[in-house]
């Protein structure tokens, strides 16, 4: 691989671990500004800070980052207790542990332009005692 393109890909891998640490579990949202294109920001604002009402204590842990081209692949393991609503569901005080998640995000330059995950919502289901 040219150092070029070394770089560009050591780059990525970084916002996406820059993202974890200060956005979603520091709850630094000012940094989502940074780091996502701008037509992306109110859609990841609102989507994280929903999650974290219903669970204030978040902490997502980076299992594995792979890139490719203009794409990362991260494995989570997400972590949390239930302290709000969460899906129609009142907060039940119960914490999840360790929860798979799995999201791919695509860049435009050094910018996340569009995510998409998959999450074994079951577990965080059967982990906080909820009938999904």
């Amino acid at each position: 691989m040219p150092r070029l393109a070394y770089a560009l890909v050591m780059d990525r891998k970084q916002t996406v671990r820059r993202f974890v640490d200060e956005a979603v579990n520091g709850g630094h949202d000012e940094v989502i500004d940074e780091l996502f294109t701008p037509e992306m920001t109110a859609a990841v604002r609102e989507w994280f800070g929903a999650f974290r009402r219903s669970f204030p204590d978040l902490n997502m842990e980076v299992i594995d980052l792979v890139a490719e081209d203009d794409t990362v692949v991260a494995r989570f393991e997400c972590s949390a207790s239930h302290l709000g609503d969460w899906r129609g569901h009142p907060p039940t005080g119960r914490r999840f542990e360790r929860v798979d998640e799995v999201y791919f995000f695509e860049f435009a330059g050094d910018r996340i332009a569009a995510l998409w995950g998959i999450e074994d919502t079951l577990d965080r289901f059967q982990q906080l005692g909820i009938d999904p």
